[in-house]
């Protein structure tokens, strides 16, 4: 067959039905394989996979940009119901095949190792079972996106709302935050109910893959080869020893400055793991108005990164390749997608007019720079870059790019807002890790212990006390409810299971890369640009040291990091 003939355009690629791709499907199934034609069965499988890859994509999309859409609710759930299943039997063949041939191709080393891991992995029984999953998310995603508040006579979302926990008056600031939280507490029972159809069919999932819990089952989905649950313990107990008493360092700055007793959660920009609100006579900061003014100014930001980068945001402003303001029944948070055959990414994100708002663009930016980075690999197994990775290209560019913040480089701020805000940024940073460290923790524990991970008085209850291990110095009395189901606004815990930890470790990778880009910036952008280029080719640990980074879970790597990011605090403080 004429895999060219293969649809390109988004509308031609979401109409596709498994009767249009079958075809494709077979040819790649019963084709003659050997030394000669693998290359371009390769090439062939790469145009068939990239097709599937871009509709559900696009169609995941749609139902995230309005989650009330019916029509692309059941475009998605027709794709999940009919194309996915048959597409996953399919690949299995597919890998297979290649696996029994014995062939080798150059550069398919770690595709390989993957695809035997995913091989085995594979059980034709949890197909139904993971598109209930993917189903089960959508259900979030219409809870939370539903997730809005009359406030001064006016509805408003949740996202607009966490604008105000900036306001000086800390008066008015507890009121918004507990309208918040009383918001969010009304959802509780029906998300324990959610959490309590996740599990058992999570558990399923493992049960029939023959490993022993879900998080054996996600280790090897997720293609961790380089790293063992018991070293994320490890990597638990040196934010434990190193960032914890750095978080506290800036927590007791902060509630000095404020001149209070105790910092409470309403003291805090957003609640969680973010520093706290700045009470200097300084309002918060208010980087644009619109949305074309903050498109185009973080392009200009770009451009000083890298003038290729500067390009490649810019050609996503033009071709439509973002989506970036908030609005009501908009699923929440923000994520980079790619479609796949034209080799293009896509960012999602609920802008409101924050300085969150900025980083958010940066961070997934960065993720976007990753897909146009990758574009000249062959095929389509090369493109699966470890999410650890894939972090370290979000969070270093959120790094790479703060030095150009200010208005002389046709950025958001005067100086010394931009020395604020990467202030702000740094010390974020810093109170990230003990958080993650919660969410990671949490989830090793729900898994190891199905049964009380399933009920919602143990998870409120481990969470607490996680909580109280990592981020004490917050109080919460009078305010265990809201505490104790901190776990309930975590999507991650919900949605992407086990994704989490990448984070902490891509954030250490990310320093890393700042530190070489304080010495020398050329050179380090050229090296993440490259490390970046690899994809999937290399394992994580050469993709760290292509970067410029070492990819560790140890006190001393951590150490080293966390003081380069106080001395840097300290520097810009001064400025």
């Amino acid at each position: 067959m004429d895999f060219k003939n293969l649809p390109s355009t988004a509308q031609a690629i979401t109409s596709l039905t498994w009767q249009d791709l079958q075809p494709y499907a077979r040819d790649l199934e019963e084709r003659h394989l050997d030394a000669a034609s693998v290359t371009q069965w390769l090439l062939d499988w790469t145009a068939l996979l990239d097709r599937i890859g871009e509709m559900y994509n696009r169609l995941h999309l749609a139902t995230t940009l309005n989650t009330i859409n019916e029509q692309a609710r059941q475009k998605y759930k027709d794709f999940l119901d009919q194309i996915y299943p048959a597409a996953m039997s399919s690949g299995q063949k597919l890998k297979e095949r290649l696996l029994a041939s014995g062939l080798k191709p150059q550069g398919f080393e770690i595709p390989l190792r993957n695809m035997q891991a995913e091989a085995d992995l594979f059980r034709q029984e949890n197909i139904p079972l993971q598109a209930e999953d993917y189903r089960l998310n959508l259900e979030f995603d219409q809870l939370i996106g539903a997730q809005s508040l009359v406030w001064e006579g006016e509805e408003t979302t949740i996202p607009h709302m966490r604008q105000k926990l900036q306001n000086p008056h800390r008066s008015e600031r507890e009121k918004v935050w507990r309208a918040i939280a009383e918001r969010q507490l009304v959802d509780r029972q029906t998300i324990n109910s959610l959490w309590g159809r996740y599990m058992p069919l999570r558990a399923k999932i493992a049960a029939n893959a023959g490993k022993p819990s879900y998080r054996e089952f996600m280790w090897v989905e997720k293609l961790r080869f380089d790293y063992t649950p018991a070293d994320c313990k490890t990597f638990h107990q040196a934010i434990e020893q190193v960032a914890v008493p750095a978080a506290g360092r800036i927590y007791e700055r902060h509630r000095q400055q404020m001149g209070l007793e105790a910092l409470r959660p309403w003291d805090l920009i957003d609640g969680w793991f973010n520093r706290p609100v700045n009470l200097n006579g300084k309002a918060p900061l208010k980087p644009f108005q619109d949305m074309d003014e903050f498109q185009h100014k973080t392009a200009a930001i770009f451009d000083h990164v890298d003038p290729k980068l500067g390009e490649r945001f810019k050609e996503m402003m033009t071709g439509q390749l973002l989506d970036v303001a908030n609005r009501k029944n908009k699923a929440p948070g923000a994520y980079c997608t790619s479609f796949d055959a034209i080799r293009k990414p896509f960012v999602f994100m609920n802008a409101v007019g924050q300085h969150e708002d900025v980083m958010t663009l940066l961070h997934e930016s960065g993720h976007a720079f990753h897909v146009f980075e990758t574009a000249g690999l062959p095929y389509s197994q090369q493109l699966n870059t470890p999410m650890e990775f894939n972090e370290v290209a979000s969070m270093a560019m959120e790094l790479l790019a703060s030095p150009y913040l200010t208005r002389e480089f046709g950025g958001f701020y005067t100086a010394e807002e931009a020395a604020r805000a990467r202030v702000e940024h740094m010390e974020g940073d810093i109170l990230f890790w003990p958080f993650m460290a919660v969410v990671d923790a949490f989830q090793h524990w729900a898994y190891e212990n199905p049964r009380q991970g399933t009920e919602p008085a143990s998870c409120d209850a481990k969470w607490a006390e996680l909580w109280q291990r990592f981020i004490p110095v917050v109080d919460w009395s009078g305010l265990e409810d809201v505490r104790m189901t901190g776990w309930h606004r975590k999507l991650h815990i919900h949605q992407v299971p086990f994704y989490y930890v990448e984070y902490g470790l891509a954030q250490l990778g990310s320093v890393q890369i700042f530190g070489n880009a304080i010495q020398d910036q050329a050179r380090a952008v050229a090296s993440y640009r490259q490390a970046l280029s690899l994809g999937g080719t290399v394992t994580l640990p050469e993709l760290f040291k292509t970067a410029g980074g070492k990819f560790g879970f140890d006190v001393e790597t951590l150490q080293q990091a966390v003081s380069l990011m106080e001395t840097t605090i300290v520097r810009l403080s001064a400025s």
